[in-house]
């Protein structure tokens, strides 16, 4: 008897022990700006970038700028619809974009704070893109059916659509930015900047940032173009192995370097309410899984390339990588900003674990001085 009830309260206790509530501890965590959300629009692309670029200028001058998403927005629509209308059509168009389209941008436009432009006609309202996005797609397809030859105003139309909608730029495209607006040190009314001046001012270099990835279908350590729908720009990546792709991701982190990360949101382990990503073992835990610590997939580089091939694994979301947690039980999650606001996740939050990141991660963009040391010269970088 003494036997039995013995026997019965050590499967209880292992069962408890097994399936305990998460309690996290923080192992690293990089100074970034708030968190914000990007509303009812399809600009993560831009939110997490910016918010990126944002804590660089944090580490490199331990100053917080809040730079204009919209601004990167913006400038990328128009490349989009040049881009989209010279392919007569045969290309992407849509809200959609990649961490390159905002160093593109920056590159080409500049940058400005938000408080020099909003990209919203009226402050007090959410961000919403649908009837913009409805209504740009039809100058584009316009211009494609008709040829340019037969509309030749379709940029000034389109050009219409985003003052209408985003607010204006001057004709020359320059906003011009107060120099005191970002300097205290130097208060004294001086010549405006334009977003290349302000740009520079920020001490970024654009030439820094490089996308790592991770496929078989492509030698390691060769740079391509992925194949993916927003990828427009055919922006280029950086293959690496799958365990070295996650050792850049943690030697990054280490050395308090952010990431922007590209990664698939629609498994059902991803929660935004639990602020939690996770690939458990067995099925049947999916649902347990978002309370409690259950065993999670061993993510082989060929099973993440099948999931990549057969669809289950898409570029739908990019977000922030800024530090890492830990469980009680000793796993790893990374701590990833989300621009969906404060309310949803961890405060806006998500800890995702090694595995989601091994099997859903499509890439990342990291400054190539966050690199392993081997990886930065393999690649010749």
């Amino acid at each position: 008897m003494k036997k039995s009830i013995f026997h019965v309260a050590f499967i209880l206790l292992s069962t408890l022990g097994f399936s305990q509530a998460y309690e996290f501890h923080t192992l690293k965590d990089i100074e970034t700006n708030p968190v914000i959300s990007q509303d009812k629009t399809g600009t993560c692309w831009s939110f997490s970038t910016t918010s990126f670029l944002e804590a660089e200028i944090i580490r490199i001058s331990g100053k917080k700028i809040d730079l204009s998403e919209m601004y990167n927005v913006r400038n990328t629509y128009l490349d989009k619809a040049e881009n989209y209308v010279m392919r007569q059509g045969k290309a992407q168009f849509g809200e959609g974009g990649l961490s390159h389209d905002v160093i593109n941008s920056a590159k080409k436009y500049g940058v400005v704070p938000q408080s020099i432009y909003i990209g919203k006609n009226n402050i007090e309202e959410q961000y919403n893109h649908d009837k913009m996005e409805a209504e740009l797609e039809r100058v584009v397809k316009k211009a494609v059916e008709l040829t340019p030859k037969k509309y030749p105003n379709w940029k000034s139309d389109y050009i219409s659509i985003l003052d209408n909608y985003m607010g204006k730029i001057s004709t020359d495209g320059n906003i011009l930015i107060p120099q005191q607006s970002f300097d205290d040190k130097n208060i004294t009314l001086e010549k405006p900047l334009t977003p290349i001046q302000f740009l520079s001012t920020t001490k970024l270099n654009l030439d820094d940032y490089v996308t790592l990835t991770s496929f078989t279908n492509q030698p390691y350590y060769s740079k391509f173009i992925l194949n993916i729908p927003d990828n427009f720009a055919n922006g280029i990546y950086y293959n690496l192995s799958l365990d070295e792709f996650i050792q850049n991701i943690d030697n990054a982190i280490d050395k308090g370097y952010t990431l922007a990360l590209d990664t698939d949101v629609s498994e059902p382990t991803f929660s935004k309410d639990n602020g939690i990503a996770v690939i458990p073992e067995n099925e049947n835990d999916s649902k347990a899984i978002l309370t409690e610590i259950k065993p999670e997939k061993i993510i082989t580089p060929e099973y993440r390339q099948q999931e990549f091939e057969n669809y289950d694994t898409q570029d739908d979301h990019l977000m922030h990588i800024v530090g890492k947690v830990a469980d009680q039980k000793g796993n790893l999650y990374y701590k990833v900003k989300n621009s969906w606001g404060t309310k949803s996740g961890r405060d806006g939050y998500i800890y995702m674990s090694v595995p989601y990141i091994r099997l859903k991660a499509i890439s990342v963009m990291v400054n190539k001085d966050g690199l392993v040391k081997k990886t930065k010269s393999a690649l010749k970088i």
